[in-house]
């Protein structure tokens, strides 16, 4: 396993300089996002439970506009690999169509049928009278924000990841200060809760996609070609929909199931506590995977450029099997700060600046816990199914091997033990993770098949 680790000179220098921005990109995201939930959390209980339930729905746009921006990057980072600047404008132009689209009509959903929309999940009225005009608000900030990290996306994986960093920085820094001013009533503007804390989303996003613009008509390293765009032709919409829509399909389902995961505690009798530990704890796993994330995301685009430049299947797996291990090491890393925080920094200090009640400390304890233990398996799998696996055009099998151990396992298993048996909290907890045990084996033995292996751009033309 070791041996695996010993890289030809340069390797490790190369992954750590494309992962970092990434790693500081979501770093910066999660902590602002950390933040936003602080600032909330101030207002109370009900309130945090309140955003809580209502970022449901926009959870699932980020999380698709994630998938067609991976979608995107299969195809991308392999005409990178080729040098072709061509295609990968007409790669993009598929992705806008198809971003603009979804998160258009999501936002135009939560707008006109806000209560209907939140009473799927959780019945609490005093929740969904809450979140009702947040929710309406923040829809129409994913418009922007699809564009924009669609662009970004293309930056990645061009091997540009510091642009997604700076963008994002802009557009939280502006997210937060506008959180702290409209929240709260400060500078003269009116305190507004909760609605001010969409409108604060909304303008960020706004700002984010301005500067996104300008960077694209300014930028000379990835020019833009507006007739690849506008009219991506019918071979790269073939393979964008045949490589695309398993990554898409897969992260629509994954979000939809995480959601339900959510649902389940919004039903549960202690539905308020068990929301609230969620957002907390929700917030500290996201701060805690970025390093996974960002090696998955570096992996796809290592992984990618090595098959574009037509390297053997051999040397992909070797580089591959390196980029696993890797990230499995930092999993392992991270477990252990989280169980070293938990009792030192999270329950003494953390937890009460929240004002959590009883209830919702020992859920957000249990929670914490159970993510911590976790950790090692989820960083494999992060990198396994989101960097290598799609990277090799392997979309339809990591598809499977991320969503069916969490339908099949995971959400009924926790909706028994939380809805029929009403079991102790801490059983909840962990029937929510139990869909690692399968994953990571299974995810092991497609990877060792190397049938995972693909140059789709050739099969595209």
């Amino acid at each position: 396993m070791f041996r695996a680790l010993r890289r030809e000179p340069g390797f490790y220098r190369r992954l750590w300089v494309l992962s970092l921005p990434i790693i500081l990109q979501n770093m910066i995201t999660t902590s602002l996002g950390f933040a936003d939930t602080f600032m909330v959390g101030l207002l109370g209980n009900a309130e945090m439970a309140a955003v809580t339930a209502a970022n449901v729905p926009i959870f699932i746009i980020q999380v698709v506009i994630f998938g067609f921006q991976s979608g995107m990057a299969v195809l991308v980072s392999q005409y990178w690999g080729r040098g072709d600047v061509d295609n990968i404008n007409r790669c993009m132009g598929v992705a806008l169509y198809a971003v603009t689209g979804f998160s258009t009509l999501i936002a135009l959903t939560t707008f006109l049928f806000p209560a209907q929309v939140l009473g799927l999940i959780t019945p609490n009225r005093q929740l969904v009278e809450l979140a009702v005009r947040y929710i309406q608000i923040v829809g129409f900030s994913y418009i922007f924000n699809g564009i924009s990290s669609i662009y970004a996306g293309v930056q990645r994986s061009t091997e540009y990841p510091a642009f997604g960093m700076l963008l994002f920085a802009i557009s939280m820094c502006v997210n937060t200060f506008l959180n702290f001013v409209l929240i709260f009533g400060k500078f003269g503007a009116p305190a507004m809760g909760i609605t001010g804390a969409a409108v604060a989303t909304f303008t960020s996003r706004v700002v984010e996609f301005a500067v996104a613009a300008g960077f694209a008509l300014w930028n000379k390293r990835l020019p833009l070609r507006w007739g690849c765009i506008l009219r991506p032709g019918r071979s790269i919409l073939r393979g964008f929909v045949k490589y695309s829509t398993p990554v898409v399909c897969n992260e629509a389902m994954w979000s939809i199931g995480t959601s339900m995961l959510t649902v389940i505690m919004g039903h549960m009798a202690n539905s308020q506590d068990m929301l609230a530990a969620y957002a907390l704890i929700g917030s500290i796993d996201k701060l805690s995977t970025v390093v996974c994330f960002g090696i998955a995301a570096s992996a796809a685009v290592i992984v990618g450029k090595e098959i574009g430049q037509g390297r053997d299947k051999e040397h992909v797996f070797s580089v591959s099997w390196t980029l696993l291990l890797v990230s499995m090491f930092v999993g392992a890393f991270v477990m252990v700060l989280l169980l070293i925080l938990l009792p030192t920094f999270f329950r003494p200090v953390l937890f009460p600046l929240f004002k959590l009640s009883p209830g919702a400390t020992q859920a957000a304890v249990y929670l914490a816990v159970v993510y911590a233990l976790f950790m090692p398996m989820r960083a494999f799998d992060i990198t396994n199914i989101t960097g290598v696996l799609r990277a090799g055009g392997d979309g339809k099998m990591a598809s499977i091997i991320d969503i069916t151990p969490l339908w099949l396992l995971a959400i009924p298993l926790m909706a028994v033990a939380a809805l029929v048996l009403q079991a102790p909290t801490w059983v909840v907890c962990i029937s929510m993770q139990a869909e690692n045990i399968c994953k990571c084996p299974i995810g092991l033995v497609r990877f060792h098949s190397r049938r995972w292996i693909n140059d789709i751009t050739r099969m595209v033309e």
